[in-house]
C-alpha cells in the first residue's frame, strides 16, 4: 500500500528543501561514469517535482549546485552545466503543464552565459504559474548570501535609509535571495550524510531535518512520502511547551 494513503494532506509541509546527494556514489556502485549518475538524478528531480505538485506542496527548493561545486573536475562541471541546459529545455513543457513556477537563488551571474540565458528564459515563461514554486539553488552559498545581505543593509544604514534600531528579522528576510519564499518546514538530505553543507542556514532555523541513506537517483515518491509522514509525526513547538502547542 502506498504511503500516500497514510499522509494527512491537510498537514503537508508548506516548503520542502532537498539536498540532492549521492549521484556520484550511485554511479560508482553500478560501475558507471559519474555523469550517468547526474542523469539519473535529473530523472528523480522530475518525479519529485511532479509529485509535490500533485499533492499540493506549495514550495520546493532543490540544492542543485553549490559555490563549492565549482572546485570539482572541470569535465564534471561542464557536463553538469550541459545537463542543466538540456533539462531546462526538456522540462519547460512539463512545468507549464503542471502550472509550476521556476525561480532561482544564488550567484546566477557566475554561471556560463548559455546556462543563465536558458534559466532566465524558463523563469520568464513560467512566472505566472501558481500551483508550485520550484526554486533551484545554483552557484549558491548560504554564507555568501548572508554576507551579501549584511553588506546591503550596512550600505542602507550608512546612507540613512535604515536605522540600526529598526533592523529585525523582516529586514534581513527582505534582503535574502529567498525574500519571496516562506521559511523551510522540512529539509531532506539523501545519501546518508548528516550535515547542512552551507544550504539555507537562515531559512531552516525551525525546519524539521530528515536524513535518509537512499542515494538521490534512487529517491522516489515513496521515499518522499516517508519523509513527509515522519514530519507529520513530529511535534513542532517553535520554542513553546507541548502543552502550549496542544
Amino acid at each position: 500500500m502506498s504511503l500516500l494513503k497514510q499522509l494527512n494532506l491537510s498537514n503537508l509541509p508548506n516548503h520542502i528543501a532537498i539536498i540532492m546527494d549521492g549521484n556520484g556514489r550511485w554511479a560508482k556502485k553500478k560501475g558507471l561514469l559519474r555523469n550517468l549518475g547526474h542523469q539519473g538524478g535529473a530523472k528523480t528531480v522530475r518525479e519529485i517535482v511532479e509529485v509535490c505538485a500533485e499533492i499540493n506542496v506549495k514550495y520546493l527548493t532543490l540544492y542543485a549546485f553549490s559555490t563549492e561545486n565549482w572546485n570539482r573536475p572541470k569535465l564534471e562541471v561542464d557536463l553538469l552545466m550541459k545537463l542543466l541546459i538540456s533539462s531546462l529545455k526538456k522540462e519547460l513543457k512539463t512545468l507549464q503543464k503542471n502550472n509550476i513556477k521556476l525561480v532561482t537563488i544564488g550567484n546566477i551571474d557566475s554561471l556560463p552565459t548559455k546556462v543563465s540565458a536558458e534559466l532566465k528564459d524558463v523563469v520568464e515563461k513560467t512566472k505566472n504559474n501558481s500551483r508550485l514554486t520550484l526554486t533551484l539553488a545554483l552557484s549558491y552559498s548560504s554564507r555568501e548570501e548572508l554576507i551579501k545581505t549584511i553588506k546591503e543593509i550596512s550600505l542602507k544604514v550608512k546612507n540613512n535609509l535604515i536605522s540600526p534600531e529598526n533592523i529585525d528579522e523582516s529586514v534581513i528576510n527582505n534582503h535574502l535571495y529567498t525574500r519571496n519564499l516562506p521559511d523551510v518546514d522540512l529539509l531532506i538530505r539523501t545519501s546518508g550524510e548528516q550535515r547542512i553543507s552551507n544550504f539555507l542556514l537562515w531559512q531552516i532555523a525551525y525546519a524539521e531535518l530528515y536524513f535518509t541513506e537512499t542515494l538521490w537517483p534512487d529517491f522516489n515518491k515513496e521515499n518522499l512520502f516517508k519523509a513527509i509522514l515522519n514530519y507529520q509525526n513530529r511535534e513542532r513547538r517553535f520554542g513553546k511547551t507541548s502543552e502550549q502547542v496542544k
